[in-house]
């Protein structure tokens, strides 16, 4: 029952968000990003007092510990949150390197959200009851966070990508038929009474394949904070609904966050480590404290970003 009224709820936001509040092409300005990420961010932790109050609302067991249930929501939440960053830059890198004019980026990450929010459903569950079944898979990826964490500390600033080889590209220009030219915000054409997709679409299937990518880390990260699916996919699609906004507000401050991507790789080194001591020592680390180096993390490298200045090239 709970899932249901969820998946309405977040039905009813994409709605309002698209076919009220952004019904037409345009150029998100930063302030209007600013206050609908405090809105989604409000509406988080609106859920996570709701949480608090209605301790049975996810699962029907008002026996949980309502405090450990909402540090596990707030902790997957500002996890997937401040992961979903360094996915915003590659976004911004693919917009860029595509040349998808402003004015068309909302539409594109809309369209985008609501693929990962159905991909994702699919991927929390799946991997819940592969965990639930073989515990020391979280050791695996335990290992794939901690060297994915290492690498983004030798991570460089591109500014293109290789779009013609792009491996979502190639497959897609292989089994689909597309236009020559660019359709304004459409993702598909008629042609000689043929279904033919627009470049538009392309950079779509690009977004959606690079959130796929990300959530190869992301989601496995959560699962270090708590193995409740419920919570995993709440968090994670409180989150991403308001990646969108979070996207405009970022983009408009890209290069103050120089210094944000080594907080990130410390945080995916951190719950790597955070994985793999649980399968093999035996430490298990509580949602609060985990929540608690998230944030302190995060805010440190933000902190940081906006203190020391980055030296021109």
């Amino acid at each position: 029952m709970f899932i249901t009224l969820f998946l309405v709820f977040v039905v009813l936001m994409l709605a309002l968000d698209l076919f009220v509040v952004h019904k037409k092409d345009r150029e998100v300005t930063m302030g209007e990003a600013a206050l609908w990420t405090g809105i989604w961010i409000g509406l988080a932790l609106l859920f996570a007092l709701l949480l608090y109050f209605f301790p049975g609302m996810v699962h029907g067991d008002t026996g949980v510990d309502r405090g450990e249930q909402v540090s596990q929501f707030l902790a997957g939440y500002f996890l997937e949150k401040s992961l979903s960053i360094d996915n915003i830059f590659v976004m911004l890198l693919i917009f860029r390197s595509f040349g998808v004019k402003k004015e068309y980026y909302h539409r594109v990450l809309f369209w985008g959200v609501f693929g990962a929010i159905v991909l994702r459903f699919i991927f929390i569950f799946g991997l819940s009851a592969v965990v639930s079944r073989m515990s020391w898979v979280l050791a695996v990826f335990g290992v794939w966070l901690l060297y994915s964490g290492v690498k983004m500390f030798f991570k460089k600033d591109d500014e293109t990508m290789d779009t013609a080889n792009h491996p979502a590209v190639r497959i897609a220009s292989k089994y689909l038929p597309f236009t020559r030219e660019s359709h304004g915000h459409s993702f598909t054409r008629r042609e000689a009474g043929k279904l033919l997709f627009t470049p538009l679409f392309l950079v779509l299937v690009v977004i959606e394949f690079s959130d796929i990518v990300f959530a190869v880390d992301s989601i496995p990260a959560v699962f270090s904070v708590t193995q409740d699916a419920m919570i995993v996919y709440t968090s994670n699609i409180f989150a991403i609904l308001g990646l969108r906004s979070l996207f405009f507000l970022v983009s408009h401050m890209a290069d103050r966050f120089w210094l944000l991507h080594y907080g990130l790789g410390a945080l995916l080194s951190f719950i790597g480590l955070k994985m793999l001591a649980a399968e093999f020592l035996g430490f298990e680390m509580s949602a609060v404290a985990s929540l608690l180096v998230i944030l302190t993390i995060l805010a440190i490298s933000i902190g940081l970003s906006l203190v020391i200045r980055k030296e021109e090239k």
